[in-house]
C-alpha cells in the first residue's frame, strides 16, 4: 500500500453521505412514492370525497343539517358521554396499570391479557354481553331492577360500554411509563420523610402525568366514534340515548346522503382535533422521557 494511500483521511461511505445526493435507505424515492400512494388510496382519497361532497350543499343546508335539535343532542351524548367515560378510566385504569406494575399475584399474566381484550372483541358482542348482564331481567340488572337502578337502555348505558372499548387505552399507556418510573426516587422521597400520598403526588404523578393524559385522549377519541357496542345497550331514543354515528346511519337509511356527510364532516373535524391533541401529548411526553 503506498504512503498516499496510508495517509489519505477516511471518507464516508456515499450511502450514508448527508451532503451528497444519495440517501441511507435504498430506492428511497420508490418507498416514498408507494407511501403517498398508498395513503393517498386508503385515507386522503375518500376522506377529500367525504369533504367535497359537502360542497353540493349550500351553507344554509349544511348549517340546518349539523344543527338540528335531534343532531345537537346527539352531539352532547356522544361527547358528554366520551369524556365522562375518559375520566373514568384515567382513575380505574391508573389503578390497574399501578396493580399489574407493583405487585405479583396469581393470575397475574391472565389479568395482563384481560386488559386487551377490548381490542380483540367484536364492539357489537360488547355491547351484546353487556345489555345481557345489565337489562332489566339480566344477571346483574335482575337484582338493580327493584331498587330503581336502570343501566341498560338509557344514557348510562352508553357510558358503560364506552368505558368498556375505552379502558385498554389508559392501561397500556400508562403501565410502561410506571415499569420506567426509578423506584430510587420513591426510596428517597420516604427517607426524607415523606408519606406515601406525599411520595405519590410530588414524585410518581408528575412522572405519568403526560401519559396520563395521553391515555385519556386516546379513550375519549376511541368513544366518540364508537358504534358497535352503543347501539344495543343505548336504546337509541331520539333526544334522549342517540349517538352521532347512528344519527348518520339514520340518514343514510333515509337516503340523505348530503345530510349524513355534513354530520360526518363535522365528527371528522373533531377527530382531526383530537388526532393534533394525541401527538402534541405525545411529543410533550417524549420530550419529558428524554
Amino acid at each position: 500500500m503506498s504512503a498516499a494511500a496510508i495517509g489519505a483521511p477516511l471518507r464516508a461511505p456515499a450511502a450514508v453521505s448527508r451532503g451528497g445526493g444519495r440517501k441511507v435507505l435504498p430506492g428511497f424515492n420508490l418507498t416514498l412514492g408507494y407511501t403517498v400512494l398508498y395513503l393517498s388510496l386508503v385515507v386522503l382519497i375518500p376522506l377529500s370525497a367525504l369533504v367535497f361532497k359537502t360542497f353540493e350543499m349550500s351553507w344554509g343546508q349544511f348549517w340546518t343539517a349539523v344543527s338540528s335539535p335531534r343532531v345537537l343532542a346527539s352531539y352532547r351524548l356522544t361527547f358528554g358521554a366520551s369524556f365522562a367515560a375518559a375520566l373514568v378510566n384515567v382513575v380505574f385504569g391508573l389503578l390497574l396499570a399501578w396493580v399489574l406494575v407493583r405487585y405479583s399475584f396469581p393470575g397475574k399474566k391472565i389479568v395482563d391479557a384481560m386488559v386487551d381484550l377490548p381490542f380483540a372483541l367484536p364492539t357489537a358482542v360488547a355491547g351484546i354481553s353487556l345489555t345481557a348482564l345489565l337489562a332489566g331481567n339480566g344477571w346483574i340488572g335482575q337484582f338493580l331492577a327493584p331498587l330503581g337502578i336502570e343501566l341498560a337502555f338509557n344514557r348510562s348505558g352508553v357510558v358503560i360500554a364506552l368505558i368498556f372499548i375505552g379502558l385498554p387505552f389508559v392501561v397500556r399507556t400508562v403501565q410502561p411509563v410506571l415499569e420506567d418510573t426509578e423506584k430510587e426516587l420513591e426510596e428517597a422521597a420516604m427517607c426524607l420523610g415523606a408519606t406515601r400520598w406525599q411520595t405519590f403526588a410530588k414524585v410518581i404523578f408528575p412522572s405519568i402525568a403526560p401519559a396520563l393524559l395521553t391515555g385519556f385522549a386516546m379513550a375519549f377519541a376511541r368513544a366518540v366514534g364508537e358504534y358497535g357496542s352503543v347501539i344495543f345497550i343505548a336504546g337509541n331514543m331520539p333526544m334522549v340515548s342517540e349517538i352521532t354515528p347512528l344519527i348518520i346511519i339514520g340518514k343514510l337509511e333515509q337516503y340523505d346522503y348530503l345530510g349524513a356527510t355534513a354530520v360526518a364532516v363535522v365528527m371528522l373535524v373533531m377527530s382531526f382535533v383530537l388526532l393534533l391533541v394525541i401527538n402534541a401529548l405525545q411529543g410533550w411526553q417524549r420530550r419529558r422521557a428524554a
